[in-house]
């Protein structure tokens, strides 16, 4: 409380060095079945790193395009885009058609979650994740893509989280601090997400049932001076700092990280800097010369069941006739 804040942050301007020479993948959260911070600065795992090369200064948005980040902790290696061999049956918008709660007042009514008068409206919605299931389900069943959704298509720093299971376990999370066209930014995404994440094998069409996607867009990037100056439950945090080679690294954690893991902040530092690759011991001294930007995420969460619901109900609103596979999980 109280501490004081270093001027830098826009929106529009955070990140740069997320990449390097090489296009980056970085993650932000940590890896499946770690509950504490673990080595490996390999980037296959949730809040991963990468080393920076030199363009851009530090704080600033690489340009669209540039580095590429596991939004649930470790750089993931593999190609930046993936070939859209097509996404699927309708657009979502209209009805809630059988979705919870949640994501049935986000569809029948956009923009909404709020939080009440004089607040700002939500940007992300459950129509988000609805395209993304159409993407990958497309892709996998060799269908046409889907026509482009009727959702808001400004550019903002994105990740697509795939969870699959009861249990919700990570399947893939990869986006980027470039601010992208959501509709394009989503459609890569959503496929590198789910065939690209180094950590995973790519999905196949027998685990669709068991997934639930995420989307976060990305807010509010505030440089700050103190490495504790974020709220756990409220702000993913990027930290750059210079390991022991002298090389600069950075890794990222998406806000909801640190509060599932039970984390505190430095719990939340420490693992950064061991996903980053940092392996010599960390004092409180090394901690105080990290360079941390805080930012804010909307996040909206669809399961396969509900996502499902919602197309059958809407099969021909996006204009593709594709029948529904044949197996018995539609009928």
């Amino acid at each position: 409380m109280g501490r004081k804040r270093c001027v830098g942050g826009d929106g529009s301007k955070m990140a740069a060095g997320c990449c390097g020479v090489k296009k980056q993948k970085l993650s932000s959260s940590p890896p499946s079945g770690s509950a504490g911070p673990g080595g490996g600065g390999s980037g296959s795992h949730c809040g991963g790193a990468a080393a920076a090369g030199g363009g851009g200064e530090p704080g600033a948005l690489p340009p669209p395009g540039g580095p590429r980040l596991n939004g649930l902790g470790g750089l993931a290696g593999g190609a930046a885009g993936c070939a859209l061999s097509p996404p699927l049956p309708p657009s979502c918008g209209g009805g809630p058609a059988g979705l919870s709660p949640p994501a049935a007042s986000l569809l029948s009514s956009p923009g909404a979650g709020s939080g009440g008068p004089g607040c700002r409206k939500m940007v992300v919605s459950a129509e988000m994740c609805c395209f993304c299931f159409d993407v990958l389900y497309c892709h996998l069943y060799g269908y046409q893509p889907p026509r482009s959704p009727r959702f808001t298509n400004d550019p903002y720093p994105l990740f697509v989280t795939w969870k699959i299971g009861r249990d919700k376990r990570l399947r893939g999370c990869i986006g980027t601090f470039s601010a992208m066209n959501l509709h394009s930014g989503l459609r890569e995404y959503t496929l590198t997400s789910a065939l690209k994440d180094s950590r995973f094998p790519p999905m196949t069409r027998d685990e669709l049932p068991r997934l639930f996607c995420s989307v976060s867009l990305l807010t509010n990037f505030e440089d700050v001076c103190d490495y504790m100056d974020w709220e756990v439950g409220v702000h993913g945090i990027r930290i750059e700092f210079i390991n022991e080679k002298g090389s600069k690294r950075t890794a990222t954690y998406l806000p909801e990280v640190a509060k599932e893991q039970g984390w505190d902040h430095i719990q939340t530092i420490d693992s950064l800097l061991r996903k980053g690759g940092y392996k010599a011991p960390i004092t409180n001294e090394f901690r105080k010369t990290i360079k941390l930007t805080r930012y804010r995420s909307e996040k909206m969460t669809m399961s396969y069941t509900e996502y499902l619901a919602h197309r059958q109900h809407h099969h021909f609103q996006n204009g593709i006739g594709h029948p529904l596979p044949p197996y018995n999980h539609y009928s």
